[in-house]
């Protein structure tokens, strides 16, 4: 997706390439992950040219961390305190990180978005 998202429409074989040299999966692997997420509604085949078979993205990058960080947090009971505990634990969250979600807090605050 990564690919698709940077890249716009892309071939297998341009998805394949776009990975580093030394940990590049075989196309086959990338064809077969692509019509995966073909069947999920995730990417579609806009067009052929000759055998290559070029998808986009139908799902955006913003729709997708949405969907991961909601699944994740169902693992929590839907609370992200543990979580939350847990990454300023192994230091993985700043106080910078922290100041940052705290100003848009205020900023949702303002607008009337918070939950």
């Amino acid at each position: 997706m990564e690919s698709l998202w940077a890249g716009g429409a892309l071939s297998i074989r341009e998805i394949q390439q776009s990975f580093p040299a030394q940990r590049r999966p075989a196309c086959t692997t990338v064809q077969t992950m692509v019509y995966r997420l073909e069947g999920k509604k995730g990417v579609h085949r806009l067009k052929k040219i000759s055998n290559a078979r070029i998808f986009e993205a139908l799902v955006s990058r913003q729709a997708a961390q949405r969907r991961l960080i909601d699944d994740f947090l169902a693992l929590f009971g839907g609370k992200a305190q543990p979580v939350v505990a847990q990454l300023i634990e192994t230091g993985k969250l700043s106080l910078k990180d922290i100041e940052e979600a705290r100003s848009t807090l205020r900023r949702l605050a303002k607008q009337g978005n918070q939950p």
